[in-house]
């Protein structure tokens, strides 16, 4: 009679640990060559003179320190590009949250019937090819031919210059994004809504508490941890706004629409100062950074006092 060897428990162990590396092996060398490496050579390009001089010869490249970043935070084109993002965001985070999650609680009410068309309508547009939507949306604004303005006129209303006016640039732009990209946090609310015990509501009905108290006081704190993830990836979503503005208004009029990533790319690639866009990019990350710990400190405040 034979018997099998034994297998000290530290074998083992080893060889799962070394199977287990082999199978997030190609993980770890994508994220390292698709984001380590950039983020590492952005770094070091924000603290150099990194031009088209250097671009066609290493040898002009030059260190120069925190000068990119100084320039930076004196240059008012800057400031005003943070600016308008700020105000993208503070205005588009809460609409799109907003949108969203009442979009989400209508469609799981079981009395809204065709629920999976509707969730596919609404979803369709941020599948959309942005740039097609854009354009769609540039006809509808248009002052003279554009829908919202024909609509404007015919109730007695003045037509608007959409997107030709620093005062109406903003709100135009807004209307679009969130058009686009509400239906993905659509999806992201019914997911949750749908984990809801039913025996909640039920409680609460039997309490006596109407549809807008079972909202307030069953919903919300069921999904509070999801509608924190939604307005993170809403801020950092908003802050990093560059497409539409740049395909609907080109930063116009009068910079009104710059960003601070529409700046980033005119740095980088109009102007060829590679080194102040790296720059501007840091500069970005610690804004998002900042704000996204703001957010976490203020969800543990409201869910330390409730």
């Amino acid at each position: 009679m034979t018997t099998q060897p034994v297998t000290a428990p530290h074998t083992a162990t080893r060889r799962r640990e070394r199977a287990a590396w082999v199978f997030i092996a190609p993980a770890l060398i994508a994220i390292a060559v698709f984001f380590v490496v950039p983020v590492v050579s952005a770094m070091f390009l924000s603290v150099t003179d990194f031009d088209i001089y250097a671009l066609a010869d290493l040898r002009n490249l030059r260190f120069v320190g925190a000068q990119n970043y100084e320039r930076l935070l004196t240059n008012p084109l800057f400031w005003g590009a943070m600016r308008n993002t700020v105000l993208f965001a503070v205005i588009g985070v809460p609409l799109t949250i907003a949108a969203s999650l009442g979009a989400a609680v209508i469609l799981h009410a079981r009395v809204v019937r065709w629920r999976p068309i509707w969730r596919v309508m609404f979803f369709a547009p941020y599948v959309t090819t942005l740039v097609a939507t854009a354009v769609l949306w540039n006809y509808l604004l248009h002052t003279r031919y554009g829908v919202i303005n024909w609509v404007l006129t015919t109730v007695g209303l003045p037509a608007v210059d959409w997107l030709g006016s620093p005062a109406t640039s903003i709100p135009a732009i807004l209307m679009f994004v969130v058009w686009k990209t509400f239906g993905y946090n659509m999806l992201i609310f019914l997911a949750v809504l749908q984990t809801v015990p039913d025996d909640l509501y039920e409680a609460a009905r039997i309490d006596g508490a109407g549809p807008w108290k079972s909202f307030c006081h069953v919903t919300l704190p069921a999904i509070a941890p999801t509608l924190l993830l939604v307005s993170i990836i809403s801020v950092a979503g908003f802050f990093q706004l560059f497409a539409e503005p740049y395909v609907m208004t080109q930063g116009g009029p009068a910079q009104s629409t710059v960003t601070v990533l529409y700046f980033m790319y005119e740095e980088g690639f109009k102007w060829w100062n590679l080194g102040s866009a790296s720059a501007v990019a840091f500069i970005l990350f610690l804004c998002i950074f900042a704000v996204t710990l703001v957010q976490l400190w203020v969800s543990r405040r409201l869910g330390a006092e409730t």
